[in-house]
């Protein structure tokens, strides 16, 4: 057993889990590309790599599709909700953040 369940059970809720983040990173990344144009996302994108945790998330389910939804809560709240663009998100997620010393 494997968190109290069977391991059938526990890779049937990884494999939801992990089509679910699928779905829901497909639908967010189309709703930035609309929102933003492909060719200036490209143009943007910095060069920042995911931290190893995001990527370990994947193997504990519905947790990477958790951190696509808290994305999305950030995007709202903190960007749009206070007169930041899209684009402004993007370039937040995507690039290493400057420390002020």
């Amino acid at each position: 057993m494997i968190a109290g369940m069977y391991e059938q059970n526990f890779i049937a809720y990884m494999i939801f889990g992990l089509i679910l983040n699928f779905v829901f990173s497909i639908m967010f990344g189309v709703y930035l590309s609309n929102n933003i144009g492909i060719r200036e996302m490209l143009e943007s994108k910095g060069d920042k790599e995911q931290p190893f945790l995001i990527r370990l998330s994947l193997l504990i389910p519905y947790a990477k599709m958790l951190i696509t939804l808290y994305r999305v809560a950030i995007l709202q709240l903190f960007f749009l909700n206070k007169g930041y663009t899209h684009k402004e998100f993007w370039i937040y997620m995507t690039n290493e953040q400057q420390k002020n010393s």
